[in-house]
This record gives C-alpha cells, structure tokens and sequence, in this order.
C-alpha cells in the first residue's frame, strides 16, 4: 500500500528518541514520515537530540538539520509542538516555559484525548535507575549501544545487499534477554504509577526504545518507540483512537499493530 500525496491527518502525534546527532539516527526516514502526517498537535517525547554524542563527536548532516528545519516550518504553520525534553536532551532542561520558533518546552506535559482522558506525557528517564543513581554507567551503556548499532547497520547492509529487508539484530537481542525484558516491565510499571500520582488515565513516554501499547497495570501505557532501530510514532485519530505506526521507507508497515482494547469499566 503506498502513501498518496495527501497526508494522513491525525489530532495529535508522538515522536520520541530521533537522536539527532548520532551516525544511527534515521533522520531521512523521519523526514518522510513528517512529510506524510500531519497534526494539530506534535509531541517530542525526549532524547530528539543528542547531546551527549555532540560533546564528543560533532555530527550533524544536512538531514538532521532538515528535521528540525520540518519540526520549526510546522510550528509556523500552525502546529503546536510542544518539546519534553529527555536525558539525552537535558541541556533544555533549563529551559522550560519558554519557546524556540514556536516550539513550546515543558517538563511534563497533560495531553487531553478525543475521548476526555488524561495522558501524562513524559521521557520516562527519571524512572531509571542506572540513569538517576549511576550516570557513569548510563553514559557507558549509551557507549555499548552506540557500537551495537553500528554492527546492526553493518548487518542490514549485507542483507540489503542479499535483497532483505531491514531487521534489527540489537533489538532482537535486547528483547531476548531476560534482564532486559524485566528492566522493561518494570518501567512501564513505575510509568504507570507516575500517571496514577498525576491522577491521568494514561502515560505517553519513550526513553527504552520500545514501541508498545497495552493496559497491564490498570492504565493505558504507550511507549513511542525510537527513530534509531524502529523508526515508530503514536498518532491520536480523531475519535480518541491511538496507534502506533512503523514508517518504512514512503509506505506504512504492511500490517500495522492492531488498537488495544480497553478494559470494561466494572
């Protein structure tokens, strides 16, 4: 199924993890995707630069610069974008309640669904450990991740070579450790309890680059994923539906992930 001209128009979007910056952010693949939707609102749900990469390797393509470029001629246009910054992107941190080119910066935000429910809208790295309680390790954790990802790009271009599509061996192995799979989980639930605590009926975040969406632990949890290994958004339709879209080239993923049901109220 390929994407006409007219982009699809969603009453809010979700974007999380770009990693501008970073030899393994897909910044041409983002370009395409914002050029084919369009919201009246867009959230950047933290880590969309990276700062820690630029203090010590400068990386900054053409692309790069065309998605902020998109992001700011949106804002113009009538978009509001609103910028949660992240660990990755902390150095805006000191600079909430202020606007750059229209884009609006926050801590935290509440986005109202179509429906009349609360999402609390956050990164999520304040819930992780190794980030609050050990930056030394985080920061070598974000050293380890950043060769796997260039082994995983070795990877993809032998099989792009050999005519396969793109998969992700980083990610594969990251779900099949039980370590992992457990540090997951228990993010999502710590999340959850955040949203509860903002008395919100759901959370929005990113930060583990796991796209996913599901009511586990007694409210809606959405991760937006990432734009380095997924290349996956969340999109609000008009009637209050969410989904999470996996943008492949100029086309959305063949079969896109099925809404979640939503509890019965008792």
């Amino acid at each position: 199924m390929t994407v006409s001209d007219s982009p699809r128009r969603f009453r809010a979007l979700f974007i999380s993890d770009v990693h501008l910056g970073t030899k393994g952010c897909q910044a041409g693949q983002l370009l395409d995707f914002l050029r084919y939707h369009e919201a009246g609102t867009i959230y950047l749900v933290g880590d969309i630069v990276d700062g820690w990469q630029l203090q010590s390797n400068w990386y900054w393509p053409q692309q790069h610069n065309d998605v902020v470029q998109k992001l700011l001629r949106k804002a113009r246009k009538g978009t509001r974008v609103v910028y949660v910054p992240g660990n990755h992107d902390e150095f805006l941190r000191g600079y909430y309640g202020t606007h750059f080119g229209g884009i609006e910066v926050s801590e935290t935000a509440i986005h109202e669904s179509a429906r009349g429910r609360r999402y609390l809208v956050i990164h999520g790295d304040h819930f992780d450990l190794v980030v609050t309680q050990a930056r030394w390790l985080a920061l070598l954790g974000d050293k380890a991740y950043t060769a796997a990802i260039a082994v995983n790009t070795l990877f993809n271009t032998v099989r792009r070579h050999l005519g396969f599509p793109y998969w992700s061996l980083s990610k594969w192995a990251k779900l099949k450790v039980k370590n992992a799979v457990s540090y997951i989980g228990e993010f999502e639930k710590t999340l959850v309890a955040e949203a509860k605590r903002h008395n919100a009926d759901g959370v929005i975040c990113g930060h583990i680059h796991h796209a996913v969406e599901h009511h586990d632990f007694g409210l809606h949890y959405i991760n937006c994923g990432d734009w380095v290994e997924s290349c996956t958004a969340v999109a609000e339709h008009a009637d209050g539906r969410f989904e999470i879209i996996h943008w492949t080239g100029t086309q959305p993923a063949a079969q896109p992930q099925a809404p979640v049901a939503e509890p019965q109220a008792a």
